[in-house]
């Protein structure tokens, strides 16, 4: 199975620890963009909606392309309720959206699993002129908190983290959007805080798309180690969470 395609082996447990995204991004994206009642809104691979609500209660017209089966479902039964909310279950690199067009583009750890030049390609097409591509992706750092947990954590990784599938993945430029016609590139950074117990350390572990191919016996012994030394730690582990967002616009 493609690492893409992996999560929507996991709706809920992705529902439930997948991390979100602070206030303070979501209303400098939404004031940047002018997203309002009159714009038109596409997020690329929403998942369980992680970075939904803030955009869909604009009240724009919002739009959502889903890969995973499951996990658009599971889009269905917690936004359908609003009018201005549509989805189709659909890979985007392949799907024709005939002629759509939207006024603003989104991805929250998204786009980097698109080939580059349809993830700026594409979306470059599909945005009106003006029209702005964000993309959105969360840095946690455990180190920083608690030296002594990590080093041991990395020792468990050293012995038991053996996934079937090597993860390659990685190294998405996101500056070179710019070599697509985008304009106006930028970086802003926004901070928070994440704690877990150990079991809910473990359970956020196991959404890591190269976790989940952990093959046995190996998995079983990975997992209870790391909450072994979370327990140990006093069933506590802290993240220092960095939430990115990159901007640029379509010139108009």
């Amino acid at each position: 199975m493609e690492f893409r395609k992996i999560f929507d082996t996991i709706p809920e447990q992705f529902d439930k620890y997948r991390p979100r995204y602070c206030e303070e991004l979501f209303s400098d994206l939404i004031s940047y963009a002018g997203i309002g009642s009159d714009k038109t809104v596409l997020e690329l691979g929403p998942g369980t909606g992680q970075a939904t609500d803030p955009i869909l209660k604009t009240g724009c017209d919002y739009h959502a392309i889903e890969l995973g089966e499951h996990l658009f479902e599971k889009m269905k039964r917690k936004y359908s309720r609003y009018s201005n909310f549509h989805i189709v279950n659909d890979d985007f690199i392949t799907h024709d959206f005939e002629n759509e067009s939207f006024d603003v583009i989104y991805s929250a750890a998204t786009i980097q699993w698109i080939p580059e030049e349809i993830a700026f390609g594409k979306t470059f097409e599909l945005l009106k002129p003006g029209g702005t591509l964000a993309m959105m992706l969360t840095i946690g750092d455990y180190k920083a908190t608690n030296e002594d947990l990590y080093n041991k954590i990395q020792k468990v990784y050293s012995e038991y983290f053996r996934p079937e599938t090597e993860y390659k993945h990685g190294g998405f430029k996101y500056a070179n959007a710019m070599n697509y016609g985008y304009t106006g590139f930028e970086k802003r950074e926004f901070h928070g805080r994440r704690q877990f117990t150990a079991d809910e350390y473990v359970a956020f572990c196991g959404t890591h798309c190269d976790h989940i191919v952990i093959p046995e016996p190996y998995k079983t012994r990975f997992f209870q180690g790391l909450k072994n030394e979370v327990l140990k730690a006093g069933n506590k582990i802290v993240f220092n969470d960095t939430y990115v967002l990159y901007l640029a616009k379509k010139p108009v």
